[in-house]
């Protein structure tokens, strides 16, 4: 059999992997090239119109606790995020992060790592404040050329929206809530051809239930990072998958690991932020770095299990639809030999190629587990597609082939539940609730097999 064959008689979710790197060679050819921070982006190569990403005042409070109405917008071509549920309010602050110690693994040309990170969290007084903008301008318009199609697949029209003007419900800088209370710190890894923005809605709502949430950009593997300069990085060309997804996870590993000491120096006072900027008034001291959890999504969930291997700091972790093999097929390593500290696996429906990898990890895995799979759902289910697709007036069998079958905002309010459950349990000590067994109050959420592990 012939390596295109064999190519071809891979699932779905592997299909979408091909996408992803056969949008990126795309993205290469047709944009002049993956470029460098500080140099002319492809964007530029492209003819897309630069921007500064200044925030947008919206002149309305943000109410907490609404219901979950997905996709819809203020006017033509407008969407907005579903509001949180949680009891706070949500601030954010984008960090500029430049690891000196180590030249860019991608880039020989770039002496430097730099990293673009996003952290949200409980705030207060943020009616004053403007609206954290989803994505920064050129971000946007590359996502809107390239990404969504050339990488994730989903077939959207181009051109009909403008992703920097999406509405997140999120106070760009506000104070931090809760005077001298430390929270537990979540980090999310996005999918592979996904930007860091592309979890904005999960993100949002943890950070509403009382976490500390910092999303992060793999520069160069992800799809587009805007710098603070303006400068845009786009992703470089993946000639060998499997050598790709193999350096992928180190690389995440190792920049989540910075990013975790950064973190540490930002919780001190010291600002690690490479341009200088103010954080939040409230961030310093307010992170409990003894309590830290890691999830993501497809190669972002493959990621937080291969990192909380090799990264002791992580305590507990969810890998939402990321195969635990390699692109050939066999068990990446952390499925040999599983994990001791708890990780939940949280599925599509239907046929899927997770299951090999997930099966030896379970079955190599002394600590706690458990395997759920989203009842109607497709890869895309645990991403903002989930929330925003739905506003985008699609046909239906686009939609259906996107985010599935399921009602979106059940889909929404099911995953919120489960994912809270498992952090509230693990790191902050709550009741094990939802993880023990299927639940009335969710039929959507189908336990696939014998939980192993306690509860405790």
């Amino acid at each position: 059999m012939t390596r295109r064959q064999r190519v071809r008689q891979r699932t779905v979710r592997h299909r979408r992997v091909r996408l992803v790197i056969a949008g990126a060679v795309f993205t290469v050819a047709a944009l002049a090239g993956a470029l460098p921070a500080g140099s002319a982006s492809a964007a530029d190569a492209a003819g897309i119109a630069g921007g500064t990403g200044a925030g947008r005042a919206t002149g309305a409070g943000r109410a907490t606790g609404a219901g979950r109405t997905t996709g819809s917008g203020p006017g033509p071509g407008a969407l907005r995020l579903p509001e949180p549920t949680g009891t706070h309010e949500v601030g954010e602050a984008d960090v500029h992060l430049v690891d000196r110690s180590r030249p860019d693994p991608w880039r020989a040309d770039r002496r430097h790592r730099e990293l673009m990170i996003s952290v949200f969290y409980p705030a207060r007084r943020t009616r004053d404040r403007p609206d954290a903008p989803y994505m920064l301008p050129r971000a946007a318009a590359h996502f809107d050329s390239v990404t969504a199609d050339g990488a994730l697949g989903l077939d959207l029209p181009t051109g009909q929206v403008d992703w920097a003007a999406v509405r997140t419900h999120v106070a760009q800088g506000a104070p931090v809530a809760g005077g001298h209370v430390t929270r537990p710190v979540l980090v999310y890894s996005p999918g592979l051809g996904e930007p860091r923005t592309w979890g904005t809605t999960l993100v949002t709502e943890l950070a509403s239930r009382g976490y500390v949430v910092v999303t992060v950009d793999h520069t160069y593997e992800s799809p587009e990072v805007q710098f603070p300069d303006g400068s845009l990085a786009t992703m470089v060309t993946p000639e060998d998958p499997g050598a790709f997804i193999r350096k992928s996870l180190a690389v995440r590993a190792t920049d989540t690991g910075f990013v975790l000491d950064r973190l540490a120096r930002l919780n001190t006072g010291r600002n690690p932020d490479a341009d200088g900027r103010r954080l939040p008034a409230g961030l310093a001291g307010a992170l409990d770095l003894s309590r830290v959890g890691m999830f993501g999504h497809s190669l972002g969930g493959s990621a937080a299990a291969t990192t909380m291997d090799s990264d002791p700091r992580i305590d507990a972790g969810i890998d939402m639809d990321g195969n635990l093999t390699d692109y050939e097929g066999t068990p990446m390593p952390v499925a040999e030999h599983g994990l001791t500290r708890p990780f939940l696996l949280l599925g599509k429906d239907g046929e899927t190629d997770t299951g090999p990898g997930w099966q030896a990890f379970r079955a190599h895995t002394p600590g706690w587990s458990r395997r759920l799979v989203l009842r109607g759902s497709e890869h895309a289910s645990f991403t903002d597609a989930e929330a925003l697709l739905p506003g985008m007036g699609l046909p239906a069998g686009t939609r259906t082939r996107d985010i599935g079958t399921i009602d979106p905002a059940t889909a929404l309010r099911t995953e919120e539940a489960y994912i809270a459950a498992f952090f509230d349990h693990w790191l902050r000590g709550g009741p094990a609730g939802l993880l023990d067994g299927p639940s009335a109050r969710y039929p959507a959420m189908e336990f696939v097999d014998r939980p192993s592990g306690g509860t405790t």
